[in-house]
Parts: structure tokens; C-alpha cells; sequence
């Protein structure tokens, strides 16, 4: 697919393949691709009969489906940029990200409209949304009266809006912001253009060898550029997404994996302990699945061996990425799994990856430094802060804040989070080495570790620990374990028993929290 636009991907597809499905999920049934395209320019219409015009940011705070993924590409068909909002961001974190989009037009679901009323007075918004499956009964319009609103079934607007025609094609243009927390907690936009997308989409087709045959089971928020690859990946090829968002029953989504003829299922460290510690993948007979993704954060190597033999034949690609790079990063070859354990592989067909010093030096192989990264899928900055843009781009590359080391072939290891290095004793450790150390000790489920302030050293490693079922353990055998097997120093001072992580929306440890825990 030549196009750089994935709302060209579609048309093109709804003309070669109208009737092959695209998006499904429980219950709902499939659409096809006329569909979605017939979708897409109707809701492209509409934006454009309500005042949305190029330049635009269209924010939604809609479930994964086919209206969300038409207003996505109808707000693009004009040359606007659209903004998925997580629903669960809460009330400040939504303020932040209207204030800084400026944005005036939101789409939003029935069932949320009393919260999104007061954001769309406070942000004097132009209009909202409304995608409900019937008229908005007494109750929600009452919500609604003191704003200016329209409404709108969930599969798309009717045959009455005529079909835009007219798309806009500026390839250097802002097509998504995504948002990330960063480490701060504080929302931050990172613009993605048309060929930051186009060129991350093809280069993951790629490797993973999509087809139009491949469907993909996604239980990845769109909101998150992970999830957002799955369905750009599948669109890209002509291949089809399930969403399926019933993960608090594993089984049920492992069942749907087999029952929609899948071939592709993606997620995150979490979503594969849960299904370790939940259901036998092995025996439910996956027939068509070829591959299986994880990427959103190290996981536990035991869990990759794990997921590697319940899920074969699937071949389990290792990935990694930041929403700065649109999406992906790197991958680690199934075939050199075994050679290379630990390692997230080498950088895309079109990604350059170093690991360099302080002053952007590249260092020796088997030196550790921060991984930097050059290539056509890199952002071009965060929306409005010119000064954290310029942190993470410098000199045309993006500075990911991770540590790393490259061995000899060109393989790369991360080794910390230059924002998680403690300084314990007057030396800098990274939190993982201390978190992989625990991780060992057959009574640690999860563990994550935090730097806190200590009167005497400055800084020591305080560990949360989430035990393994029914293995009983406490903080004296875990500091002894640790004593066994790390320096003095390293030893975290204190270990705290919870009964699970804090995490983020896209299922990462929330830090920020265990440290605000501890303060």
C-alpha cells in the first residue's frame, strides 16, 4: 500500500474487497470494509457540517469499535488531527488535554455524558457528540441542555449526511495525538503524522508478515499506540480486528481467539502472567493462531518461556517501543529467541538504534549508555512543550530515557530506565536489576522497586511485592535471598507486601504512586 494515508488504505480495500470483514466484536457481529469507508466519509461530513476544519484536534472518548475507528479516519479525511481519550483519564487529565488542544468538538458515549457536559461548558466546546444506540432518552438530554450537542447512532451517522469526497492529503500533517503520561504523571501529546504512521505500519507488516488473510485479537485500548498499531497494521494489509474487552474472563477472550479464527494476538507483561495463572492456553487447540506479540515493558523470563510453549506453534515476537516512535522500535526474531533471551532484538527495517554516552557518543559493545533512535516513525515533538520536545530530540534523534547495551551482532539489552537509576551508597543501580533478582525467589509473583529518600545514604531501594499464590514468604528471607545474590548496597531496605502493582492504562507500573505511597 503505497498511500500514506490509512483512510486511503480503506477506500482502497472497500474497492478491491468490499465484502471482507474488518472490525468485529462480542456480540456486535462484523462490519465490512464498504462499510467502514461508507462510515468514514460520513462521519467526515458530519464533522465538517459542525465546524471541524484542517488543523483541527477531534478528541473522542469512545470504546474500540467501528465508530470509533471511522471518526478517527473521517477527522483525517479533512486534514484534522484525532485524539483518543482514555474514558478512565479522570476529570483534571481530560481538563489538561482540552486546554492544551484547544479543541472544540468531542465525541462522546451516552453513558458519559454528565461528566463531558461540564468539560464542554468549562472548554466552551462547539459541540458534542453524542454516539448512543437510540435518541438520547429524558435523563441525558436533561445532562445536556446547557450545551450544544447532536446525536448520532453507534454504527455512524445516517444515510442522510452525504459522503465526503473531497480528502485532504498532507503527509507531513498531524494525523494522531496520543497521549502519554510519561513519568511525571502529567498528560503529554505526542504528535504523529501521516508518515510516522505509514512508515511504523509498514515496516511492523513487514516483519510479522501480514497479509489480508490475518485477523488480529486486540484487547489493546486505542488509545494506546500499541493498540492503535494492532488495528493501523491490519487496516494496512486488509486484514480484520476483533476487539474484545472482556480480559477479567482470560478463558472467554482465549475462547474468541480460536472461535474468530485469529491468527495474531498481541498484549502486554500483564496480559500474559494473568493468562498464566489462569488458563491453560495449551489445551484449547488455537488452529489458526501464527504469532503472538508482547511489548509494553520487560516480562518476566519464565513468563516468556511460558508463553512461548503454551502458545506453539505461534511464534512469540518480542517488541519493543515508545509512543515517540509512533509505535515500534524493534523486534527479536522468534528463531533467535533461545541465543538472544532478554534481549528486544535489533531496530526495525528503517529504525537506526545506538546506545551512546552523555555527549551522544556511541559506546563499545557491551558498554551500557541511553538508547537513541533515528528513523521516519519518530514524532515530531510533544504538542505545545517546545522545552521537553527538544530533551528527548536532539540532533535527529529521539533520546529514549532507557539504558542499554548492544552485544557484538548488533543484539540490544535494556538494562534500566535512566529516570528509575537510584543512586544507593553513592552508586547508580538500576531498579530492574534489583527487580530481576527478586523475581527469582519462587514466591514472588510481581515486584517492582522504587527509589525513596533515606537519611542516611540519600536514597535507598524500598521493593513492592505482589506474592505468588499460596507460597508464603516475608521481608527477612526476601532481603536474605537478595543479600545471596546482590552487593550489600543493592539490597532493598525495605520490602512491602501488596496485593497488586498500581498500574496505567496501558497495564505499566505506576511508580509515581508507590513512591507518593512511601512519601
Amino acid at each position: 500500500m503505497s498511500s500514506p494515508f490509512a483512510f486511503d488504505w480503506v477506500a482502497e480495500h472497500a474497492a478491491r474487497r468490499p465484502q471482507a470483514p474488518v472490525l468485529g466484536s462480542p456480540g456486535a457481529g462484523w462490519i465490512d470494509y464498504a462499510a467502514l469507508a461508507t462510515s468514514m466519509t460520513r462521519f467526515a461530513s458530519l464533522l465538517a457540517d459542525i465546524g471541524v476544519h484542517r488543523g483541527d484536534f477531534v478528541l473522542q472518548a469512545l470504546p474500540s469499535g467501528p465508530a470509533s475507528v471511522a471518526a478517527t479516519l473521517g477527522a483525517q479525511l479533512l486534514g484534522a488531527c484525532a485524539v483518543d481519550v482514555n474514558r478512565e483519564l479522570g476529570g483534571p487529565a481530560t481538563d489538561a488535554v482540552l486546554a492544551q488542544t484547544g479543541a472544540r468538538v468531542a465525541l462522546v458515549q451516552g453513558r458519559d455524558v454528565a461528566a463531558w457536559a461540564e468539560h464542554a461548558k468549562a472548554h466552551r466546546l462547539a459541540r458534542l457528540v453524542v454516539v448512543h444506540p437510540t435518541p438520547p432518552p429524558e435523563r441525558m438530554a436533561a445532562a445536556l441542555a446547557d450545551v450544544p450537542w447532536i446525536w448520532i447512532p453507534e454504527a455512524g451517522p445516517g444515510n442522510e449526511i452525504p459522503a465526503w469526497d473531497r480528502p485532504v492529503r498532507d503527509a507531513a500533517a498531524a494525523a494522531l495525538l496520543v497521549y502519554t503520561s510519561g513519568s511525571t504523571g502529567v498528560p503529554r501529546g505526542v504528535v504523529q503524522t501521516h508518515e510516522n504512521v505509514a512508515a511504523n505500519t509498514g515496516a511492523i507488516c513487514r516483519y510479522l508478515e501480514l497479509t489480508a488473510a490475518d485477523r488480529a485479537l486486540s484487547i489493546l485500548p486505542l488509545f494506546y499506540c500499541y493498540g492503535r498499531s494492532v488495528l493501523q497494521t491490519h487496516l494496512h494489509v486488509g486484514g480484520s480486528v476483533f476487539f474484545d474487552h472482556r480480559f477479567m474472563y482470560p478463558r472467554v477472550v482465549m475462547e474468541a481467539l480460536d472461535s474468530e479464527g485469529c491468527t495474531g494476538f498481541a498484549g502486554v507483561p500483564l496480559t500474559f502472567e494473568s493468562l498464566r495463572r489462569q488458563v491453560d492456553v495449551a489445551g484449547l487447540g488455537l488452529r489458526r493462531l501464527r504469532y503472538v506479540t508482547q511489548a509494553g515493558g520487560a516480562m518476566h523470563p519464565e513468563t516468556v518461556r511460558w508463553v512461548r510453549e503454551a502458545f506453539s506453534p505461534a511464534r512469540l515476537f518480542v517488541m519493543y517501543g515508545q509512543t515517540e516512535a509512533t509505535a515500534r522500535l524493534s523486534y527479536l526474531p522468534p528463531e533467535r529467541a533461545e541465543e538472544k533471551a532478554g534481549s528486544i532484538g535489533c531496530g526495525l527495517d528503517n529504525v537506526e538504534l545506538r546506545v551512546v554516552d552523555d555527549a551522544g557518543n556511541e559506546v563499545a559493545p557491551g558498554e551500557t549508555g541511553e538508547l537513541v533512535a533515528r528513523g521516519p516513525s519518530i514524532t515530531q515533538g510533544y504538542l505545545g512543550a517546545p522545552e521537553e520536545s527538544a530533551a528527548i530530540l536532539r540532533g535527529g534523534w529521539l533520546w529514549t530515557g532507557d539504558l542499554a547495551r548492544r552485544d557484538a551482532e548488533g543484539f540490544f539489552y535494556i538494562v534500566g530506565r535512566s529516570r528509575e537509576m537510584l543512586k544507593l551508597a553513592g552508586h547508580r543501580v538500576s531498579a530492574l536489576e534489583i527487580e530481576q533478582v527478586l523475581a527469582q525467589h519462587p514466591a514472588v509473583r510481581e515486584v517492582a522497586v522504587v527509589g525513596v529518600p533515606d537519611a542516611t545514604a540519600g536514597e535507598a531501594a524500598v521493593a513492592f511485592v505482589v506474592r505468588a499464590a499460596d507460597v508464603q514468604v516475608d521481608e527477612t528471607e526476601l532481603r536474605r535471598f537478595c543479600r545471596e545474590l546482590l552487593p550489600a548496597f543493592k539490597v532493598p531496605r525495605d520490602v512491602h507486601f501488596v496485593d497488586e502493582l498500581p498500574r496505567t492504562a496501558s497495564g505499566k507500573v505506576a511508580r509515581s504512586e508507590l513512591q507518593r505511597g512511601m512519601a
